[in-house]
């Protein structure tokens, strides 16, 4: 048997985890999580596909992401920043102490790699 040292990014096969942000966290809305996890690395390394239906709510990331808008639109807001609207093709990279809002304005989807 071979192990390759590369994945891509198919969700085919992959069960999806479901989830929302914490209650205490909702600003509007009823946000509902979908993640198909692709990579599980030591260190710390993760990366995969998330997905998220309409809804406003507080994030705190203590870890680093990267990630790239494949649908809809999102708008990221920094604590005293200006909104930043995503759509398709745009990427991001939030490091740790962002704190702001995630609102999704059409049901989102991005791929993703995070650093904890």
């Amino acid at each position: 048997m071979t192990t390759a040292n590369f994945i891509t990014f198919s969700i085919d096969g992959v069960q999806p985890e479901f989830g929302a942000p914490e209650p205490d966290r909702i600003i509007s809305g009823d946000p509902q999580f979908r993640s198909w996890n692709l990579e599980e690395a030591e260190g710390g390394l993760y990366s995969g596909i998330w997905e998220a239906t309409p809804g406003k709510w507080r994030i705190v990331y203590e870890e680093w992401e990267y990630f790239s808008l494949l649908s809809g639109h999102s708008i990221v807001t920094e604590e005293g920043g200006e909104p930043v609207h995503l759509k398709a093709g745009d990427r991001m990279i939030l490091r740790p102490g962002f704190r702001g809002t995630w609102e999704v304005v059409e049901t989102t989807r991005k791929d993703y790699v995070i650093k904890v």
